[in-house]
């Protein structure tokens, strides 16, 4: 039998059994709970983001923001734009360089941040619920090790380093 997510001797490709394809599932899977967890009003789950990146750490540009959060720079932008509108952040240009923004969260994006965070935490735990309690935590270890590679990794030779990585977490 061909290894999960690989090709099976018959030749199919079972998506059931590929790391990627679940992986993918539970984001989708998270995203609906996040949704019902929160109202129509409250913060997306990448604003959520953003404005954690910037709760303790003031002052940001918005290319540390881009490194922080994984947001691409141009959906960045509009999200500050939209986070701007709604008071949750400002945005000043530094003395010592002119040509970027300093990026801060408010008082009220700190209680959007609140809610947000509660919201999430509603979610993330319905999401864990089919996972045995005393897994649940290796589970987020696993999660956190693959993440922790990808990021180290970034902008390097990528599969090779990758690998690398995984190597030495595993010894």
């Amino acid at each position: 039998m061909a290894s999960k997510g690989q090709r099976k001797t018959n030749g199919n490709f079972e998506l059931s059994e590929a790391p990627s394809h679940l992986i993918r599932r539970c984001e989708q899977v998270f995203a609906d709970l996040y949704a019902s967890e929160s109202g129509p009003k409250d913060l997306t789950r990448s604003q959520l983001t953003v404005l954690c990146a910037l709760e303790h750490n003031e002052d940001v540009s918005q290319t540390a923001l881009v490194e922080m959060t994984g947001v691409d720079r141009s959906t960045l932008a509009e999200m500050i734009r939209r986070l701007l509108d709604r008071g949750y952040i400002t945005k000043r240009r530094p003395e010592a360089d002119l040509r970027s923004y300093a990026v801060s969260i408010t008082p009220a994006g700190r209680k959007a941040l609140r809610s947000g965070r509660a919201a999430s935490s509603r979610a993330e735990r319905r999401m864990l619920e089919p996972i045995p309690q005393p897994e649940r935590q290796r589970f987020i270890k696993y999660l956190a090790s693959i993440a922790s590679a990808g990021e180290e990794t970034a902008g390097t030779t990528g599969a090779a380093a990758f690998k690398r990585k995984m190597r030495r977490l595993k010894a």
